[in-house]
């Protein structure tokens, strides 16, 4: 599972510099598409960091 938070958290980070960038060019389907990967892919990071613990603890 640490992995999984390391995947989700730089999808995350990316989707917010893509939505910077998106707004700044004006573009409002890549900021709506941009904006979703952020909402889902942060919820699941948020998610994994709280149910599993970081770092996640062994069995």
């Amino acid at each position: 599972m640490n992995l999984l938070i390391v995947i989700f958290s730089l999808t995350t980070i990316l989707a917010i510099i893509g939505t910077y960038q998106a707004f700044k060019e004006r573009n409002f389907l890549g900021v709506f598409f941009n904006a979703a990967t952020v909402l889902v892919f942060g919820f699941f990071s948020v998610a994994t960091v709280i149910f599993q613990g970081y770092p996640p603890g062994l069995h």
